[in-house]
């Protein structure tokens, strides 16, 4: 029979009004997402999310339509905060924050216009969606950074199980005849993110408790990083037997699909023995038989509520802020970076230049690398970048992210004082003893900030965002010096000489960025 309901005309307006004002503000955010943050080898499964989620809300339409429309003022609630991480994100030039800023708005939205009943039955499509923004590097740094050495100790323990002699230093491993260093790529954990998403999938359409399906999900982290652990140990125990080979090329890349395939296949069995020796009463399928009325509520739901009057106001006024107000002027500094002095007290320095490729990366607008050495031919490698203007895809990227994702393992880190030279006074600097194979550094990084020294990827953040709202700045610096120790040197001899580098280097520092 054919339905009496029509799509009332208002409908169509208000979702095209809004698939406009969410294209114009959120736009810049997700070509950043496609074309960058989908490439990330850990992220490039991402992009299924979305057409995942989607079947997942045509599944339920069935369910939506029985469920009552009650148009929401509380919808405002996620949109506001929504539209506090927009402008955040916005002004401090964080994408994460623009991701969340468009799933609270749009819940927010859908939450107005359908009411709590029919956002009830869409909640879990809507919480899968978040699987298809990829974490900060930060985040995603320190996680895998700690399940990645986990991986290469245990492969440690299954190698010496099998009579191999193997040590492990940082994440390089030391076989005797050969060292392997367990990178990202080899470590497996590109698969950690992809499996921990299929099993949230399973577990949606296990008819359990919470508490099951929730230890069901958390269980993929130990079967990940334990099936890790499997190839890691089995690339060393084969590489006596078939050389390099079986650590690079196609033996390389089939091993790391036949774990991932093998891990799968471990949730899949873990799901069958909890549906045999935990089983729980089959749960009776809802089968609503539809009243008479339900075509007239279906029709009501139609119309546009007067709940979405103001959400749709305030993303107009966020985008008219947004486009018609600078809220940065780029600050250039007194003296370019490339005149950054050669001779500090008693150092001697050459200066370097960064290949093309890191420039484009970083986006910067002038920096100064300068490998100083002091008379007894200890070296310190100096690296300023200042950017004019901090934004979106163009901000400072802190060594806690960039020296760990290049194979650095920090042993030691944290906050620090530096003394200077004027009595009481004193230099708040990050320190990192790092080590990479048998190579051992020590490092300081500090920002520089419109007058500020920050230590904290929060404080640059925040400080970023507020300078831009109060005073209409983000420029800034990123200072970062690294010393080896050496061999037969003590780490404190190590800290005494960069101490003693950051003392002269810090009064020079302030003729360059500004304040």
């Amino acid at each position: 029979m054919k339905s009496s309901c029509s799509v009332h005309p208002g409908t169509a307006c208000t979702a095209t009004l809004l698939a406009v004002l969410l294209g114009a503000l959120y736009c810049g955010t997700f070509s950043w997402l496609v074309t960058v943050d989908w490439l990330r080898e850990d992220y490039s499964s991402s992009a299924l999310i979305p057409l995942i989620a989607a079947y997942l809300l045509y599944d339920r339409r069935a369910a939506v339509a029985r469920s009552p429309w009650r148009p929401s003022w509380l919808g405002l609630l996620p949109v506001c905060c929504g539209i506090a991480l927009y402008w955040l994100g916005e002004l401090a030039g964080e994408f994460f924050s623009l991701y969340l800023s468009f799933w609270l708005v749009l819940v927010g939205l859908l939450w107005s216009w359908l009411g709590g009943a029919r956002l009830k039955v869409l909640r879990f499509p809507l919480l899968f969606l978040l699987a298809m923004f990829p974490l900060p590097n930060y985040l995603n740094t320190m996680v895998t950074l700690k399940l990645k050495l986990i991986s290469s100790w245990l492969g440690v323990w299954v190698m010496r199980l099998c009579g191999l002699s193997a040590y492990r230093e940082g994440n390089v491993i030391d076989l005797g005849f050969t060292k392997l260093q367990v990178v990202d790529a080899c470590s497996g954990l590109r698969y950690f993110i992809p499996l921990l998403v299929l099993s949230v999938l399973l577990a949606s359409y296990y008819r359990a408790p919470l508490w099951k399906r929730g230890l069901f999900v958390l269980s993929s982290i130990p079967v990940s990083v334990v099936t890790n652990g499997l190839r890691i140990a089995s690339v060393g125990i084969l590489y006596q037997f078939f050389g390099p080979v079986v650590a690079e090329g196609f033996f390389h890349d089939f091993s790391g699909w036949f774990i991932f395939m093998f891990s799968l296949g471990l949730l899949l069995l873990e799901l069958r023995l909890l549906k045999r020796f935990l089983p729980e009463a089959p749960l009776k399928p809802l089968r609503l038989e539809p009243e008479a009325a339900a075509p007239r509520a279906a029709c009501r739901g139609s119309r546009v509520p007067l709940q979405l009057a103001l959400p749709v106001l305030l993303l107009s006024a966020t985008l008219a802020a947004s486009t018609c107000i600078d809220f940065r002027e780029k600050v250039v500094p007194a003296r370019s970076f490339g005149e950054f002095p050669l001779v500090l007290s008693g150092w001697q320095g050459v200066r370097g230049e960064m290949e093309q490729l890191y420039l484009d990366s970083l986006d910067l607008d002038d920096y100064s690398m300068v490998d100083y050495r002091d008379p007894k031919g200890r070296t310190v490698s100096f690296y300023a970048a200042y950017y004019a203007s901090q934004s979106k895809g163009a901000s400072i990227h802190s060594p806690a992210t960039c020296l760990p994702g290049s194979g650095w393992i920090f042993q030691e880190s944290g906050a620090v004082a530096v003394p200077l030279a004027e009595r009481g006074a004193s230099l708040q600097v990050n320190r990192a003893f790092m080590q990479k194979g048998g190579v051992q550094e020590l490092t300081y990084y500090w920002f520089p900030q419109r007058g500020r020294l920050l230590t904290s990827a929060w404080q640059l953040k925040f400080y970023t965002f507020w300078d831009a709202l109060t005073r209409r700045r983000t420029d800034g610096a990123l200072v970062r010096v690294i010393t080896p120790v050496y061999q037969g040197e003590r780490l404190a001899d190590a800290e005494t000489r960069l101490q003693g580098f950051a003392r002269e280097l810090t009064p020079v520092l302030t003729r360059f960025v500004p304040q």
